[in-house]
């Protein structure tokens, strides 16, 4: 018997039924195989980019512009909740730059940890951190949601490495995922030996750290934003300001300052979250340009707005006798703009009681000190700065007015402020309009030119929400009014931090910066311009 006639029935229907497969898949012109691929889920679309150089050219094309994947589930089960926002950021095809995690309280940070290596491995950096509350589109309802946790454990143990959740009711997890070509991502870790001793040293280090990785992958000399996540407790303050005075105003810096959190890096060297002569305080995502990025990809900017949150109340005061405690607070006396009488703590925070129409517990009472600073910013460069820092009241006596933080000098001026809804209220609706008018207008010269729209991020101050609002959804209103559908997540948290040169923040930053912000709002807002070949 001849080898042609040896081959059986099932075997000839076997390689009839490949060869046809073959014949159909080489059949399928360029337009329809994009149309295929466009729809697979991450995972098959990451499989069909190896068949063959054409479908991975392919899927090069399909994933030509920047993307963002988010998604919120307040399941219970970390296992749950974890399978429903994993697929539902990875319905679409996406190559992951970079991952943020944000749960709360009741979830472990290993867990997740262990849940985002063995589900995206260890290629794109990520950050995990615990937040006050979170903010993004269900995976059950595919809405918006706002979910503020009122019970949240925020004392941060300097031993605490996320292994032990807080048994406060506090569950889900809002994930996101960001591919962004064009841009280098990678995870830059502020480390310290002990957090006293971490504030003068290790920021220098942060700050050339930074600036090494941005040299190397970029043939510009700072990145383009930044995202941030502190311990809880640590000043973030002197990071910030430093940060501030080294980056050029170009450079977003958005972030919470207070929260527990894990990370990974690209370079292995940097992840350092705890070992027995260091351990890391701040983590910072750095975004800078891809000097190796083809002509033809297009340009990613970021943006920041800032809805406030506070009013002033009373006079200006000047500080006349200033006392920095062991204990990080200030100790300070202080006389009303106009007036020779000096005051002692109790009498100033009774006249700011009298201004109010209902008592206000200290607790809800900052003052916002307008310093002027020389600050150094190279061997033989200086500069005169003029910022607003917020200091928390803590209460007052005979003897001082009590204040959270130092750095407060003698003859620094500052304003009383107060929570305020009226004032969040209309500074979301100001910023609505703003963003409206803005996307209306087609011809705009302004420099914040916002382009395509294709993602964003919130930080929200922990105090605001449905309970301070009286109304739900209103600190995602203004991104979601403008940019229906557009993928949004995002945080409560016990500290924004919020820097960048923008039309959207308030006039008076133009002269007067501030960084860390109380009872506000900070919205990145991701956009692209395509290259003109794209046009």
């Amino acid at each position: 018997m001849d080898e042609a006639s040896s081959s059986t029935p099932k075997s000839d229907a076997k390689q009839l039924k490949t060869t046809t497969a073959g014949a159909l898949f080489s059949l399928l012109n360029d337009d329809l195989l994009h149309n295929i691929l466009a729809r697979l889920p991450a995972p098959s679309f990451a499989s069909a980019a190896c068949v063959s150089k054409s479908w991975s050219q392919t899927c090069t094309l399909i994933l030509s512009r920047p993307k963002l994947a988010s998604a919120l589930s307040l399941n219970p089960s970390l296992q749950v909740a974890w399978k429903e926002v994993t697929e539902k950021v990875l319905a679409e095809p996406i190559r992951p730059h970079f991952i943020i995690a944000n749960v709360g309280s009741g979830f472990h940070l290993v867990d997740v940890n262990k849940l985002i290596k063995e589900r995206f491995g260890c290629r794109a950096p990520f950050v995990i951190s615990t937040a006050n509350g979170i903010l993004g589109t269900d995976v059950v309802t595919c809405e918006i949601k706002e979910v503020r946790w009122d019970s949240v454990s925020s004392d941060v143990s300097d031993d605490d490495d996320g292994s032990v959740p807080a048994e406060d009711g506090s569950y889900g997890i809002v994930l996101t995922v960001g591919f962004v070509p064009g841009l280098k991502v990678d995870a830059i870790p502020l480390l310290s030996t002990s957090v006293k001793e971490c504030q003068e040293v290790f920021i220098d280090k942060f700050l050339m750290d930074i600036k090494d990785y941005t040299a190397s992958v970029s043939d510009c000399t700072a990145p383009v934003g930044i995202i941030m996540f502190g311990d809880g407790c640590t000043n973030m303050r002197p990071v910030v300001d430093a940060l501030d005075y080294v980056m050029p105003e170009e450079t977003v810096i958005v972030g919470d300052e207070k929260g527990r959190f894990l990370y990974r890096s690209e370079n292995e060297s940097r992840n350092v979250c705890g070992t027995a002569t260091s351990f890391s305080v701040a983590v910072a995502l750095i975004f800078a340009r891809d000097k190796e990025n083809s002509c033809g990809i297009g340009d990613i900017q970021f943006q920041i707005a800032l809805s406030e949150g506070v009013s002033t109340i009373g006079s200006k005061h000047k500080a006349v006798s200033v006392r920095a405690s062991a204990s990080d607070s200030t100790w300070l006396t202080a006389r009303r703009e106009g007036h020779r009488e000096i005051l002692d703590g109790q009498r100033i925070l009774n006249d700011i009681n009298d201004e109010l129409e209902n008592h206000t517990d200290s607790s809800d009472l900052y003052i916002g000190v307008k310093k002027r600073r020389s600050i150094s910013t190279g061997p033989k460069t200086r500069r005169l700065v003029t910022s607003l820092d917020f200091h928390g009241v803590i209460g007052g006596d005979e003897s001082y007015l009590y204040v959270n933080d130092v750095g407060i000098k003698t003859g620094d001026y500052f304003h009383f402020y107060r929570p305020d809804p009226q004032t969040a209220l209309s500074s979301c609706t100001n910023l609505s309009v703003s963003l409206k008018n803005l996307k209306m207008d087609e011809n705009s010269k302004d420099c914040c030119n916002l382009g395509e729209v294709f993602g964003g991020f919130i930080f929200a101050c922990c105090g605001r929400g449905e309970s301070f609002f009286e109304r739900v959804n209103v600190d995602s209103s203004p991104f979601v009014e403008n940019f229906p559908g557009v993928p949004l997540g995002g945080i409560f948290c016990g500290g924004e931090i919020g820097r960048g040169s923008s039309m959207f923040t308030r006039e008076a930053q133009k002269d007067c910066k501030c960084n860390l912000h109380v009872y506000s709002t900070i919205y990145l807002v991701l956009s692209y311009t395509p290259a003109a070949l794209d046009h």
